[in-house]
């Protein structure tokens, strides 16, 4: 029968103290006072042996207090354990109370007639007429029932197995009296039996347990009534309360938390106590294995409930920059470099002499040769091509089949040369293939097949006495049959009616030829993972030559794989060791694509995140041989484990990671099978699912009580197992396989040992111990800080190839997903956080996905900022806020650019392969969202946006940014970005809410204001475009208020700017007629007239020439500076082409071809077909320099002392002349060109001059509006500042630059308003940058500035910007005196013209340069 499985016991033997016992005569056992010396000096020797764990603080105080209490024992009466009743015996009667039905209880009661003799009197109150004892004694060394020979009257022998005795009924209570005088009866074991009802009364669903043997009998679960103050040890309070902790997490307590917790604890020992449980049993329960010893460190400590920290070194972050940036092209088909092998060079020859009929192409290895199988479709019929390198002589024993497994005859004409007919298949032999190159020497056959209707051919090889087999199994290759009728590899999907032909793009942005192959091959790859596994393995180094987007195809597959988008397995069996060693094939291929092509390493990662490790021989074989040990040691052969057996013998797959879970949480939590479908739904396995399986899983786990222990033991052995081979990213199993491990426990592992990585730095194992340990923590801040610590330490490893790489890159990866599940578990922590915790977190999570990314250096740099807005914070920086909004800002860019580059790569491989392998449709539409979502990038965009509006509020930023105050009433319209409706006419006045605004945009007509979340600079294009057209435009960081005018769409809304926001409400028709009345101007565009200019005779002028009729403002402003700024303001050295010289140039006769060509262009454009202005712009770069426009700009140049450009060859030239076309083909913009018609400006009339100025390599650019732009506050000069060129201030640059305001009357107070997140600087070496100059800029009412280009004659190179190394971000003074002398030169420049201005300048070695001004719009 059962063992003692019953609730807890109750130590009769330990001491208690009764307050108030004047209700009931106390009589202390004889046996007490030998029992309180034994009790004392065993916790005494306990106490002894923890003095060097455990903290005396209270064990002392608890022994005195022990000690005090015996002494006073003639004052006060001992009393023992609750349960026990007044003992006038030689030892107390102990009665125990059980609750069984309703109103019936049980109540028990031991007493000693003799000293060999016992009494047990059972008496029931309120029970049934027909109640049974069903009982049984345990005996020493044996722990079934056996049957006493003294038994009560009318009691029955039971199946031999136990007793019967029925209750004697009295009254409304029924009796019995059983007496043992066996000595070896240890205990008495019992269940309550109903007859009449047949129901079964149990103690919690055991065994009600008396024990008997010892010095202290034990009614084990009795509860009673009464309760009795106990006194709880204080060492197994602190115990308690250390687990209590730990279950909760290990959250950081203050001192009165702390306090609580004590008290909680205690609280539930006693209640534990109340219950029947006994100090002894309690002890022995929470006093286990590492517990003991881990509470005893911390009692020792003082550090009852804080986490111990991994101290983290110190580190230069720049030494982990990655700059492995690749841009996305078409896939390629070769890769030139690598040698190909005989069998490749025999198929490449095929593949080109069949182009686009090769059909199927599948690779199988034989030992150390190949086998290459192409199947060509020529007009129906089927050409198989069989070549190998194998040098012995083979025989081909071939069929053709209508379905896998079918071997059928082949037809006598598809018989190649001296082949013989037997029952069923047809035998060939291979013959040598003859080639000139001596590199190309095979053995080869040639089949040609007729009949459409077979769907494939299975073959196996014959080499003398030697049968070859594909890992056991017959080889097959797939003809596709009725499928070649429709597009190559969409043909199965679309005969199932799966898919739609139209539905499948044209592969564009893809390697599509690699993905087109993938498809042929998917219904092979279906049979099993080792079939899947395999096929990946052989397309994998075609992927590499196809370059990223061929990896990015294969992470596409692999990714519909791991979601169960794509069929795992179908009508085929296969062992677990040959899907292991198919995934270890791949995985070593993986790890070497890694080790050799850096560039790919983060793609890479995430294919290896979607397979699992693999193995060799006996790592997947003990998945078929220890589900046996399972069933074997636990009893368990039939029903749902029979099943999985099945299963795992003939297929396994993630999926058995995933049930092994849930069994071992249906253990856990006592057989409830909901559990068990919890945790398979959670994981996406259904019930449907289960029953999918080629080996179907029908059962329900059905164990029994006493299999637990071993269920979870064996169960938890398994997993490993299971995990070794599906799951490389786990990161129990990655730690394991790193540090080494060989067979433990009975039957698991057997014969499988793994050595401990080599390199690992000092310390390594011990951190990845601390990891373990904390990996379940509710406080994740340390745990988050070894993770990182571990993938910092794990970076040399990974950058340098090694035998084990691939080992190291799983841990990697499990340690990159350990962050991320950490951090979203501690967002709870973050609740009530002060900022600077959620920076910190930040910087956690930012670091992670540094060390990440393939290109990390902006990440990097963001990491630093960070890091510097806490130092900044940590020392009551006033700006510390201001300075961490700015990093913000970056990161949330940095985020951006990556998901967009994800979106790119990945996106258009899903869509194409999704279509052709009938994926479902919202699996495809989030497919790079998830990728993305399962990485760092979501977890650190949370955090970003915990924080914003903290720090807004901490800054004092508010919710806007107001660009251009304006109030205004329209209707609400939402865009993603402002672009696509640059060129749209609202009917009516529109509010646009864009989600994307770049800076270099037009506002489109109609347009009353626009409303963004995007950053542009204040002094950008669109930004000037929208004050000078009254246009309302901001910038919003409140999440909440965009969303609320997105649901507002169409609806009519009255926006009112003030210095700080915008106040805004929805309106009726009624008042935006009533607004629109007041409003005198007529709502007309006016026309602006320009007059056309004409060639004045001169190909180049120098700064002196610059007039109204050579040249536009820009060069006459820059002219006028020259000499009456002050001296410490420099003016860089002009010239220019004027006016009028682009139309003689285009009416040279060397250019007459592209003149007619511009004529008819600009009819069609006419005509408005706006696809002309590219058009326009590539005939001007057509044109030829006349040798006078030549002579006459290289003299100019070296009279004013510029450098000419052909001076250093001709080739200079060249780019020279090619910046100034650029220049002239600016005016066929489209930005320009559809502002010019809006203001029916004549475009014809525009004419482009060129101003020539010598680029000052700039440490700063800036902007400066004389007159505060947002406040029009006249007093107040604004501006903004880049790192670099100026070009990513006036451009679409992302980001937005350091800006200031100062007062006039104190220019050398500036006030940083805004410090800097453009992520880009640009930087040149000495060089020539030819303006724009047109007669269409500055005029009265319109903003013509900066529609036009201006050209460097060399590229820019473009610099990712590390702000903590920036003097003028990191040095107070430096920053003070630079925006100082800025703002100073602004204000002698306005006083100079005598009206606002827009001036723009640079800034050199401390000196400022003004390059050009014009009158502020």
């Amino acid at each position: 029968m059962s063992n003692t499985l019953g609730a807890v016991q109750q130590n009769l033997c330990r001491s208690f103290v009764l307050e108030n016992p004047s209700d009931t005569r106390l009589l202390i056992s004889s046996s007490l006072p030998c029992k309180i010396s034994s009790y004392l000096k065993n916790d005494r020797a306990f106490l002894h042996k923890q003095r060097l764990r455990f903290s005396t603080r209270f064990l002392d105080n608890s022994l005195r207090d022990w000690k005090a209490k015996f002494q006073q024992k003639m004052r006060r009466v001992a009393y023992m354990v609750p349960h026990a009743v007044l003992a006038t015996d030689s030892f107390p009667k102990l009665r125990g109370k059980f609750k069984l039905d309703g109103n019936s209880e049980l109540q028990i009661v031991l007493s000693s007639k003799s000293d060999s003799l016992l009494q047990i009197d059972f008496q029931i109150t309120n029970g049934g007429e027909s109640l049974v004892l069903h009982w049984g004694a345990v005996r020493t060394r044996n722990k079934d029932w056996s049957l006493p020979s003294r038994r009560p009257d009318r009691t029955k022998v039971y199946k031999n197995e136990a007793l019967r005795t029925p209750f004697v009924k009295s009254g409304s209570s029924s009796l019995i009296k059983l007496e043992i005088d066996d000595p070896e009866v240890q205990a008495i074991e019992f269940l309550i039996l109903d007859e009449a009802q047949n129901k079964w009364f149990k103690n919690d669903g055991h065994n009600f347990h008396i024990q008997l043997s010892g010095n202290s009998p034990q009614i084990l679960g009795a509860s009673i009534a009464e309760t009795i103050n106990v006194t709880i040890p204080e060492d197994l309070v602190e115990i308690y309360a250390y687990l209590r902790w730990e279950k909760k997490g290990r959250q950081n307590y203050t001192p009165e938390q702390e306090k609580l917790e004590f008290e909680e604890a205690r609280k539930e020992l006693q209640l534990k106590l109340e219950k029947g449980t006994s100090l002894d049993e309690i002890r022995k329960r929470i006093v286990k294995g590492s517990i003991k010893s881990q509470a005893a460190k911390k009692l020792e400590d003082k550090q009852h409930f804080t986490i111990e920290r991994v101290l983290r070194k110190s580190r230069d972050l720049t030494q982990f920059i990655n700059k492995n940036s690749f841009q996305p092209e078409e896939g390629k088909a070769f890769d030139s470099k690598r040698t190909l092998t005989t069998v490749e060079l025999w198929s490449k020859g095929l593949e080109e002499r069949f182009d686009g009929l090769i059909i199927t192409r599948k690779l199988f290895k034989l030992d150390d040769m190949e086998l290459m199988v192409l199947v060509a479709n020529t007009e129906g019929k089927m050409k198989v091509f069989l070549g190998t390198d194998y040098e012995k002589p083979l025989l081909l024993h071939w069929a053709l089949s209508e379905k896998a497994g079918e071997w059928m005859v082949p037809p006598s004409n598809s018989l190649p040369p001296n082949a013989v007919l037997l029952d069923k298949a047809c035998q060939a032999p291979f013959i040598n293939f003859s080639s000139a190159d001596p590199a190309l020497q095979l053995q080869q056959i040639e089949i040609n097949i007729d009949a459409e209707h077979f769907d494939g051919m299975p073959f196996v090889l014959c080499s003398g006495d030697h049968w070859i087999k594909n890992n056991d199994s017959d080889f097959y290759v797939e003809f596709g049959g009725r499928t070649t009728k429709f597009l190559k590899g969409v043909a199965a999907l679309h005969w199932e009616g799966r898919l739609d032909l139209q539905d499948v793009g044209d592969g564009k942005g893809t390697a599509k030829a690699l993905l087109d192959k993938i498809s042929q091959l998917e219904s092979e790859a279906q049979k099993s993972f080792m079939h899947r596994f395999n096929i990946a393995s052989d397309l994998l180094y075609q992927a590499r030559d196809a370059g990223l987007l061929g990896l990015a195809g294969i992470l596409v597959w692999m990714r519909f794989m791991a979601t169960r988008q794509l069929v795992w397995n179908k009508n085929y069996n296969v062992k677990p060791r040959e899907i292991s060693k198919a995934q270890d094939r791949l995985t070593d291929m993986l790890q070497d694509i890694y080790s050799g092509f850096p560039s790919y390493r983060e793609i890479l990662r995430i294919i290896m995140s979607t397979v699992g490790r693999g193995g060799e021989g006996d790592v997947g074989q003990r998945i078929r041989d220890e589900i046996l040990v399972i069933q074997r040691n636990n009893d368990c052969k039939g029903g749902m484990m029979e099943e999985w057996h099945q299963k795992l013998h003939n297929n396994t797959s993630p999926d058995d990671v995933v049930i092994c879970q849930a069994l071992i949480d249906y253990v856990k939590f006592n057989f409830d099978v909901n559990v068990y479908w919890k945790t398979l739904n959670e994981n996406g396995i259904t019930k449907e699912r289960l029953l999918s399986y080629d080996r179907a899983i029908h059962s329900e786990p059905n164990f029994r009580p006493e299999q637990k222990e071993g269920l979870l033991r064996d169960l938890g052995n398994y997993m490993r197992t299971l995990k070794a081979v599906h799951s490389g990213a786990d990161l129990e199993s990655a730690i394991a396989t790193c540090l080494g491990y060989k067979s433990e426990g009975e039957g698991f592992m057997v014969g499988v040992q793994i050595n401990p990585i080599k390199g690992l730095a000092s310390g390594f194992p011990e951190l990845l111990e601390f990891i373990l340990a904390h990996i379940e923590d509710k406080t994740v801040e340390p745990l988050l800080e070894a993770l990182l610590e571990a993938r910092v330490e794990l970076r040399p490893l990974l950058l340098n190839s090694q035998e084990r790489l691939k080992d190291i890159i799983f841990l990697d990866i499990a340690l990159d997903s350990a962050v991320r599940t950490a951090i979203e578990r501690g967002y709870e922590e973050l609740n009530n956080a002060e900022p600077e915790k959620i920076m910190y977190f930040i910087s956690l999570v930012l670091e992670n996905l540094a060390l990440s990314s393939d290109n990390n250096e902006d990440l990097i740099y963001c990491l630093k900022g960070w890091n510097h807005a806490l130092e900044l914070s940590k020392r009551k920086d006033n700006q510390w806020a201001l300075f961490a909004k700015a990093f913000l800002d970056r990161t949330r860019l940095a985020l951006s650019s990556k998901a967009e580059y994800f979106h790119q790569i990945l996106q258009p491989s899903a869509e194409y392969l999704g279509s052709l392998l009938g994926v479902n449709q919202w699996a495809v539409n989030i497919f790079t969202e998830e990728i993305i979502r399962a990485g760092s990038a979501a977890a650190l965009s949370t955090l970003l946006n915990r924080i914003d509006p903290i720090l807004r509020k901490l800054a004092q930023l508010g919710s806007w940014q107001i660009i251009s105050p304006a109030e205004v009433s329209g209707y609400i319209v939402t865009v993603n970005e402002l672009l696509s409706v640059q060129n749209k006419s609202y009917d009516r006045p529109t509010i646009l809410v864009a989600k994307s605004v770049k800076g270099e945009e037009e506002i489109p007509d109609g347009a009353v204001a626009v409303l963004t979340s995007d950053m542009p600079d204040v002094l950008s294009h669109v930004s000037v475009r929208a004050r000078n057209s009254k246009v309302c435009f901001a910038t919003c960081f409140d999440p909440n208020i965009l969303a609320e005018f997105e649901r507002n769409v169409g609806k009519l809304f009255f926006l009112k700017p003030t210095s700080a926001e915008i106040i805004y409400s929805e309106i009726t028709e009624g008042e935006l007629t009533e607004a629109s009345s007041r409003d005198t101007s007529d709502g007309r565009t006016p026309s602006l007239n320009i007059v056309r200019k004409s060639f004045a005779g001169q190909y180049a002028i120098v700064a002196e020439e610059f007039t109204n009729e050579m040249v536009g403002a820009k060069s006459r402003n820059i002219s006028f500076l020259k000499g009456k700024v002050p001296s410490w303001i420099e003016i860089p050295t002009s010239i220019a082409l004027p006016f009028g010289v682009f139309e003689k140039v285009l009416s040279d006769n060397i250019n007459k071809d592209v003149a007619h060509n511009v004529d008819a262009l600009k009819r069609k454009l006419e005509d408005g077909d706006f696809n002309a202005l590219g058009e326009i712009r590539g005939a001007v770069l057509q044109l030829e320099a006349s040798s006078r426009l030549i002579t006459e700009l290289k003299e100019k140049m070296k009279i004013s002392g510029m450098p000419w450009p052909g001076d250093e060859g001709e080739h200079r030239w060249e780019r020279a002349w090619m910046a100034i076309k650029k220049v002239w083909a600016s005016k066929w913009n489209e930005r320009a060109y559809f502002s010019t018609r809006k203001v029916k400006l004549d475009h014809d009339s525009l004419c482009m001059a060129v101003l020539v100025q010598e680029i000052i390599n700039a440490d700063y650019a800036f902007v400066i509006h004389t007159t505060n732009p947002s406040s029009g506050d006249s007093s107040e000069i604004y501006a903004e500042v880049v790192k670099g060129l100026g070009e990513t201030l006036v451009g679409a640059y992302p980001g937005r630059a350091l800006s200031f305001i100062c007062n006039k009357n104190d220019l050398n107070s500036p006030k940083v308003i805004g410090f800097p997140s453009k992520p880009i600087g640009l930087f040149i070496k000495r060089s020539i940058i030819f303006r724009s100059d047109s007669n269409g800029e500055d005029l009265e009412g319109y903003a013509g500035a900066g529609l036009y280009d201006s050209v460097p004659m060399d590229e820019e190179e473009a610099v990712v910007l590390d702000y903590t190394s920036d003097p003028l971000i990191m040095d107070g003074g430096f920053r003070q005196s630079i925006l100082a002398s800025i703002a100073r030169a602004g204000g002698a420049i306005e006083e100079l013209y005598g009206s606002p201005q827009d001036i723009e300048g640079v800034v050199k070695d401390g000196k400022i340069f003004v390059v050009q001004t014009r009158p502020q719009m």
